[in-house]
């Protein structure tokens, strides 16, 4: 039985956002996946396309050792998402509203802080085949 949209998506939420693990990352996606964030300048710190399941599990795993221990990560209880099913059965739409706890977006100001984002999810035989990040570049650099 194939994963259900619900399944993959908090699975790469757990593998990424929240543990930073790329190994587990990567292995949510189809050996030639696509990894995209369309948004993301050419010489971000976050990749802006990667093909191929090992690569994916390559460039995460760099950029989630870049990035500093107090990053920044998601405040579960506070953060919302509305999963969008679609008429093709494997694509689904992932609308989030990401908060981050009082200065974990590291400015000083000790607010929380909401990063709303678009992911568009291609999944064959329950992985991710393609998956689309669309969020605002500066949540990287």
């Amino acid at each position: 039985m194939s994963a259900s949209p619900q399944e993959i998506f908090q699975k790469c939420v757990y593998a990424g956002a929240l543990t930073r693990n790329a190994d587990a990352f990567a292995e949510l996606f189809t050996e030639d996946g696509v990894l995209e964030a369309p948004l993301v300048p050419v010489d971000a710190a976050f990749p802006r396309r990667t093909e191929g399941r090992q690569e994916i599990r390559r460039t995460m795993a760099a950029y989630y050792e870049r990035q500093s221990s107090d990053g920044g990560v998601p405040n579960i209880e506070k953060s919302r998402y509305v999963l969008h099913i679609t008429d093709d059965p494997e694509v689904f739409i992932a609308e989030i509203d990401t908060v981050f706890d009082g200065d974990g977006d590291g400015d000083g100001d000790g607010a929380d802080e909401t990063v709303s984002l678009v992911q568009i999810y291609r999944v064959r035989d329950g992985k991710i085949a393609h998956l689309r990040d669309y969020f605002t570049p500066g949540m990287v650099s």
